[in-house]
């Protein structure tokens, strides 16, 4: 398939929601060493609210990625579900009126919700948040215009960033007060990202 579609949002959704159904408690432990513990419960509900809508997925991509917004965060109500949905609002604004968005585009589009969300989040790269591990896979997967590859692409730089923040402390949210204490443990927000992705790339 050349592009993003809503049918291709439609195979690849379910497959999220359930990698988030299943990581719900390594998300939970994740976080309650950052923060309030209860990261995977807030991508659980959100999760469900997603696969509850999934029947009526508008044609248009850009209306599709909106309502996907919509759901997630009408559920999670959280700061990392706000953020995500701010993300995809961004991609959303980007892709409304179009049936199917080249694969091509995936880089920019991502590009796009990193600026969204450091606006909304008032975050900074390198602040070792789930900003760092997308701005990561921006940057690997520009250029690339097959979907395969840019899903290999993402997922190796999530997981090289998730490498090299893991020996630095963490610089927002709540997880800043633990200092340098962070040191050593991967940002819970990152964490999310990869299961998310991995859960596309599983056969």
């Amino acid at each position: 398939m050349g592009g993003l579609t809503s049918e291709s949002l439609c195979r690849g959704l379910p497959r999220i929601c359930a990698a988030l159904e299943a990581c719900a408690d390594e998300l939970n432990t994740a976080d309650g060493a950052l923060g309030d513990g209860d990261l995977g419960v807030t991508m659980q509900r959100g999760a469900r609210g997603v696969q509850g809508m999934l029947d009526s997925l508008p044609a248009d991509v850009g209306m599709a990625l909106l309502a996907c917004a919509q759901a997630f965060v009408k559920i999670s109500g959280s700061t990392y579900g706000t953020l995500l949905a701010t993300g995809l609002m961004s991609a959303a604004k980007t892709c409304k009126g179009r049936g199917v968005v080249p694969w091509a585009e995936m880089s920019s589009l991502v590009g796009g919700a990193v600026t969204a969300m450091q606006h909304r989040g008032k975050g900074a790269l390198g602040d070792k948040t789930v900003l760092d591990a997308l701005d990561a896979v921006r940057a690997a997967t520009a250029g690339l215009e097959a979907s395969e590859k840019i899903l290999t692409a993402a997922t190796t730089a999530v997981d090289q960033v998730m490498d090299d923040f893991r020996g630095k402390p963490s610089r927002q949210g709540r997880a800043r007060m633990f200092g340098d204490k962070s040191i050593g443990l991967d940002d819970p927000g990152m964490l999310a990202l990869k299961r998310m992705l991995y859960a596309l790339k599983e056969d």
